[in-house]
């Protein structure tokens, strides 16, 4: 197993240095137009240079149409590679989501389930914002600077006090770009930070909107919040100021050094040395000149929160790549075996479940009780994969659960967790599990769960829309959703947490009459419950206290060995509630 992780990780980092590439070469493409960009931004300064020197003097009007025909074509061809170039940063925008999204939306989801928060909803956001990015106008101004050389050139040509002017202004706007990086890359990195924390801690609190208004928490909460916001544009009002006032005091340079050109052209003017068209063309070409440092210094901060998202997405894709096999693997209908399941969350002093084993055969029921905190969710959550186990693994059919291929095995299981929830979307695609199945499976896995009938009374029927934000069920009718949801297709291995807490009578029977016809189709089904009556239909009873299995056997068997055990009042509280005292 070790092996076959440090395949995947170097698939992790294989996708992050091809994305690199990708970007990396679309730059090189788009940094080589650019110089043809800048070659044809001199055809302003040209064209001023021989209609002054020129054309005014020898009154020729052929003269100036064959400049102005040179020119224009020149502008036109400037157009088409800005355009070209534009659709080179959409490709790389494009291309860099394309490679990412769907390898950074699972490690977003893992790191969610291992350590909790929307860390899928923020790392695509931050390729959202990696897109927007590239394909904004931020980006194109380092390629721009690559080319200045270019122009100082052109200006010692027309003479060497132009070019030294140049290259002095040019050092000092550089300067002034790397005074404003030292002065805002740490404030905005941390106001960023900030800003993200803040607005992932309001979206996770906003989903208990119904405790919050009706225990009145919402003024300690936005005090809360608002602390936060406050910090956060603190921060970012103190990195933009300072920002800010570097870029105004380099754009008052750039207008002053163009009139320092135009002072430097007058005077060379009046002493012979230049024709007044140089001063003209020398003025617009330290413009373009210095242009580009002045757009660098104005979008240095887009720079630094691109390079923060690159950094968070990169560092997530490669820490986090799945584990998981690639390849379907066929349906099974074999047992279930638990071999020395361990479970530690990292730095914690002692493991949630320890070194548990047990084997299931198809068509057995187990039943899992427990005091709180005993780890039965723990268990049922590694059962079904979503968590990695620290040592032992879970095996169906010989299979390691965590490391199957995630499509093949959902079909082959069904789960309902303790906390249930429906996603967005109607009732018929949560039932199939988002899949465009056949409607006859969705409404066989109602009728199984008995929620045919409930399904029929809502506005819609099955395309009835359900969600946080759609048309609003009760738990008890959320529940019964979510169980068809998970006998839908039949699968070989049923795993219900809790699955009667929200039931009423009828929802219990139901309940009852689909485990009962899960086992006759020889399913293995596993359920934690508290309530008496739906552990009578298991076969097996496996008692779990303090991550350990203290009894496991035949539910006969175990239930009498507990109440041999317990005193009379804690036997009353097993019958009442099933926990173990």
């Amino acid at each position: 197993m070790a092996k076959k992780e440090k395949t995947v990780v170097k698939d992790g980092a294989w996708l992050v240095r091809e994305a690199r590439r990708t970007f990396t070469t679309g730059l090189i493409a788009a940094a080589i137009l650019s110089g043809f960009i800048t070659l044809l931004q001199l055809t302003g300064p040209f064209f001023m240079l021989q209609v002054h020197d020129r054309v005014l003097n020898s009154q020729s009007l052929d003269t100036l149409s064959m400049l102005t025909i040179i020119a224009g074509g020149a502008l036109i061809l400037y157009g088409v590679l800005e355009f070209i170039r534009s659709q080179i940063f959409q490709v790389m925008g494009t291309e860099l989501v394309r490679r990412l999204n769907l390898t950074a939306l699972e490690a977003g989801v893992r790191t969610s389930l291992e350590k909790g928060g929307g860390l899928a909803t923020e790392v695509l956001r931050d390729l959202n914002d990696l897109r927007s990015f590239i394909t904004s106008n931020a980006i194109s101004a380092p390629l721009e600077a690559l080319w200045v050389p270019l122009f100082m050139l052109v200006l010692f040509l027309l003479h060497p006090l132009y070019g030294l002017l140049a290259v002095i202004s040019a050092v000092i706007l550089i300067g002034l770009n790397l005074v404003s990086d030292m002065a805002t890359r740490s404030i905005l990195k941390e106001a960023n930070t900030a800003n993200l924390e803040n607005v992932s801690r309001i979206g996770s609190t906003l989903r208990h909107a119904e405790t919050i208004e009706a225990m009145g928490l919402m003024p300690a909460l936005a005090r809360r919040w608002r602390k936060g916001q406050i910090h956060a544009n603190d921060l970012m009002a103190v990195g933009n100021r300072r920002g800010k006032a570097i870029h105004a005091l380099t754009r008052s340079l750039r207008f002053g050094m163009q009139i320092a050109v135009l002072t430097l052209g007058a005077h060379l003017v009046i002493k012979g040395e230049v024709s007044a068209g140089t001063m003209i063309a020398a003025s617009i070409t330290t413009s373009r000149l210095l242009m580009p440092f002045d757009n660098m210094t104005e979008n240095w901060r887009q720079w630094v929160f691109a390079f923060s998202a690159w950094n968070r997405v990169s560092e997530l894709v490669q820490g986090h790549s799945s584990v998981r096999q690639k390849i379907p693997t066929p349906p099974s209908q074999g047992p279930l075996k638990v071999d020395r399941l361990v479970y530690a969350v990292p730095n914690a002093p002692m493991p949630i479940i320890k070194g548990i084993s047990f084997n299931l055969e198809p068509g057995e029921i187990l039943g899992i009780v427990g005091p709180s905190a005993a780890g039965k969710s723990t268990l049922a959550r590694l059962l079904v994969g979503t968590l990695q186990p620290t040592t032992g693994g879970v095996f169906l059919d010989g299979h390691n659960v965590y490391l199957w291929e995630r499509a093949s095995f959902g079909a082959m299981v069904g789960y309902l967790p303790q906390s249930v929830s429906l996603l967005d979307g109607t009732v018929r695609e949560n039932i199939s599990r988002m899949y465009d199945a056949d409607p006859q499976m969705v409404i066989d896995a109602a009728r199984s769960a008995g929620v045919h009938e409930m399904i029929g009374r809502m506005p819609l029927g099955y395309d009835t829309p359900v969600g946080d934000t759609r048309y609003t069920l009760s738990g008890g009718q959320k529940q019964r959703v979510a169980l068809a949801r998970a006998l839908f297709g039949k699968p070989r291995l049923l795993v219900l947490d809790e699955p009667n807490a929200n039931l009423d009578t009828e929802g219990e029977v139901a309940l009852l009459r689909a485990i009962s016809a899960a086992k006759d189709d020889g399913a293995i089904v596993i359920m934690i419950a508290h309530r008496p009556a739906i552990m009578e239909a298991a076969d097996k009873i496996l008692v779990l206290e303090d991550g350990r299995i203290s009894q496991f056997g035949d539910r006969t068997d175990v239930v009498s060995n507990i109440s041999r055990r317990l005193p009379p009042a804690q036997k009353r509280s097993l019958t009442s509630n099933g926990e173990v005292a």
